[in-house]
């Protein structure tokens, strides 16, 4: 990065300042929309390997003008307090643009996951879990975490646990974290709803042909050409739903440790699978290897889905990326310095406040499960399975009719039959979700002549939700 790149924290404000700006807000209230609440800052001592060992922790909550907030816990080595700040004021305004009825908050703890074993990272898990319950920002009513970074439903379930062991008598304990395991009170999907979540907006982009026209492409998804740097849970979901799903050929995999590359596309599951074992993409039989990874940013594609961190694509290497359509899988991937230097070169970016919200979407959805108590479809599948006999049966008996000389199709019997269960309802609930949000951008992308991309306008559509709470609340 140059000397004048905005860190993350500066990114965040500058984009919040470019959309505020556009918007006629009392100063006042501007301001509170802006600033982070709180942040609680801990630093606690776990027994390990003979030694006390001190870690330090964070939970910045942003914005408050609803209830729970909401926002991941992250493990990483360089976790710091401007991060997780301005991670938590991101949170507030994609829950506002998705609809989902939280604040924003974010969490982390500076340790690198890899440097420990299985039981050891649960008693940290717990004793950071055990410091931030005991300040209720773990809480069901009030600071609901989620896996981010580093984190997954192991984490979830431990802090979920240790939630319970301290309250008792609380009927909604599981309702204090999302993320968890199905078994622990979790939801069908949650692992897949960010990457799935990212293949919703694409999808829903391509629905307009002169959106797609301004990213200078054209057609569907299917062929399209995708750089996807990071294959994490969130790339390879994203990456594994387009070229299974969709047709997209993945034609590079970006690592830490160098690039994949095939033009007719890569077996994702395979490279995904090579990574699990070998801990990168450094000999993977199925591609070409790239040793500087980074540089194949700025190669040829259609599509170039960062999902790994924020700053990847800043001032240094943004008039070299060619790609004319970057959907942001990470959060902050694009600094707002490379922004400015994509927008003038006509690039279409899709902002991570929209397309990375499949996580908060059915974190939603896990949490209203958890407080109603009751698994999604329990109640309506058979019900709706019986009704859609009734027509199968209709349709069966008129196909036997040979003046009629028509039949039913092979296997329709047995797709119209299934009811939708929980899995079904999670994902028709989260692609709704995604292109409800879409459209509330677009509108304001093609109405206003002062918003040229679509980040502005999903600032302002955010914007506007949030300042809309508190001037009800009398602010």
């Amino acid at each position: 990065m140059t000397a004048a790149e905005p860190t993350f924290r500066q990114s965040v404000e500058l984009m919040f300042n470019r959309a505020a700006a556009l918007m006629e807000l009392p100063p006042g209230l501007e301001e509170k929309i802006r600033v982070c609440n709180s942040t609680y800052v801990v630093r606690f001592g776990v027994r390990l390997r003979g030694e006390v060992r001190t870690f330090t922790g964070y939970r910045s909550v942003h914005s408050e003008h609803m209830e729970p907030v909401k926002g991941g816990i992250r493990y990483a080595a360089n976790v710091n307090q401007d991060e997780v700040e301005a991670l938590a004021s991101l949170m507030t305004f994609k829950c506002a643009l998705v609809e989902a009825p939280f604040g924003g908050s974010k969490g982390g703890l500076c340790i690198d996951p890899r440097q420990y074993e299985e039981h050891e990272l649960e008693q940290i898990t717990r004793r950071f879990a055990y410091e931030l319950i005991k300040r209720d920002l773990i809480n069901p009513s009030q600071n609901v975490p989620a896996p981010d970074m580093g984190t997954g439903e192991k984490e979830m379930a431990i802090m979920a646990d240790q939630y319970a062991r301290m309250n008792t008598t609380d009927i909604n304990a599981r309702a204090c974290v999302t993320g968890k395991p199905p078994n622990a009170g979790g939801i069908q999907g949650r692992v897949e709803a960010t990457g799935r979540g990212v293949q919703y907006a694409l999808q829903e982009f391509f629905r307009y042909p002169e959106d797609v026209a301004k990213a200078g492409l054209d057609g569907s998804l299917d062929g399209k050409r995708v750089i996807v740097q990071g294959l994490g849970n969130v790339g390879y979901h994203a990456a594994l739903f387009l070229s299974t799903e969709d047709g997209c050929k993945i034609t590079h995999v970006i690592e830490r440790d160098g690039a994949l590359t095939n033009p007719e596309g890569l077996d994702i599951a395979l490279v995904r699978d090579w990574i699990a074992h070998h801990g990168g993409v450094r000999g993977c039989p199925h591609g070409h290897y790239i040793e500087e990874g980074l540089k194949v940013l700025e190669e040829d594609c259609d599509i170039l889905i960062p999902a790994a961190i924020e700053g990847v694509i800043n001032m240094g290497n943004a008039e070299r990326v060619k790609a004319p359509l970057i959907i942001e899988a990470a959060n902050g991937p694009v600094t707002a310095g490379a922004d400015e230097i994509l927008r003038h070169k006509g690039t279409v970016i899709i902002p991570d406040l929209y397309a990375n919200a499949g996580g908060v979407t059915v974190s939603y959805f896990e949490w209203v499960k958890n407080l109603s108590h009751i698994r999604f479809g329990r109640m309506q599948r058979r019900q709706e399975e019986a009704r859609h006999e009734l027509i199968v049966n209709e349709l069966e008996r008129l196909s036997k009719d040979k003046e009629l000389g028509w039949s039913l199709s092979p296997n329709f019997k047995e797709k119209y039959l299934k009811g939708a269960g929980e899995l079904e309802l999670v994902r028709s609930g989260l692609d709704d979700t995604m292109r409800g949000a879409y459209q509330s951008m677009r509108e304001v992308w093609h109405s206003r002549n002062d918003v040229t991309d679509l980040r502005t306008a999903g600032f302002l559509v955010s914007i506007s939700r949030v300042a809309s709470s508190y001037q009800a609340k009398g602010l």
